[in-house]
């Protein structure tokens, strides 16, 4: 028997793998009805049904791309009347494509990049927020990155796309906080347990294999330090949090001795 299920309902982009499974899990375990949201209908059927086996609770899936803005209004809007009054909104759908520098990199991976984290991400935010303000609460959590507040050779695009994430976060802070909306962020170094790695190098597993050598974090890491940023008193809004695995110090100053 999993625990009480709660009215808060959690959406969670791309949750179909990584830090969004990750965190679609721990709301589960405590209780969180779900809307899981992501492009394969399979795996989100696939996470639906374990979810709602295991801990007893209600899970909704939507399928659509982030970065098919019609798409994302109307599977949003169009959410039954008992699933509409959203409390928390995880937006995690994201990725990088490529890794070049400027001058070789690929026009196509650039805006696969920023229409996925840039646009995919105000999508989303601007048809939750409508519902939340009408509520008067709220809480929106954005996934960024290290490469949100540094740089590093050939993640030029990613790096600004993540800049992009900070920013609007900061933004969103701005504009929301009179309607008693919470706005958060978490920052992640190297996180294994995920597609990023697969997904930057198109599949190739060598050059994906960028963590043999130390411990990056994890998926439930984030997922956990997600959680714990909305579980807080209503009147703390943790804003952002920075985090690495010990033997990362910054995108460019890594441990590589091997995992301790």
């Amino acid at each position: 028997m999993g625990k009480p299920i709660l009215k808060k309902i959690v959406l969670i982009t791309g949750a179909t793998s990584g830090i969004g499974k990750a965190s679609a899990k721990i709301y589960a375990k405590n209780g969180y009805q779900l809307i899981i949201t992501g492009r394969r209908k399979e795996r989100l059927e696939e996470l639906k049904n374990k979810l709602e086996r295991k801990y007893g609770v209600n899970v909704h899936t939507l399928c659509f791309d982030v970065r098919n803005r019609k798409s994302v209004k109307k599977k949003i809007e169009g959410l039954p009347e008992k699933w509409k009054n959203i409390n928390i909104l995880l937006n995690n759908a994201g990725l990088a494509k490529g890794y070049a520098s400027l001058d070789k990199g690929n026009i196509d991976d650039w805006e696969t990049m920023i229409n996925t984290n840039v646009l995919g991400l105000l999508y989303v935010t601007k048809a939750v927020s409508k519902i939340m303000i009408k509520n008067n609460g709220g809480h929106i959590i954005n996934i960024c990155s290290t490469a949100g507040h540094e740089v590093y050779p050939n993640g030029n695009v990613y790096c600004a796309s993540k800049h992009a994430v900070d920013a609007i976060t900061k933004s969103m802070r701005l504009d929301f906080y009179k309607h008693g909306l919470r706005i958060s962020q978490v920052s992640p170094g190297h996180v294994e347990e995920t597609e990023f790695a697969m997904v930057r190098f198109d599949g190739n597993k060598e050059k994906a294999s960028i963590y043999k050598d130390f411990n990056p974090l994890t998926s439930k890491d984030v997922a956990r330090t997600v959680y714990f940023i909305s579980t807080q008193p209503s009147h703390v809004n943790i804003q952002d949090v920075l985090m690495m695995g010990t033997q990362q110090a910054s995108s460019n100053f890594i441990d590589r001795s091997g995992r301790k």
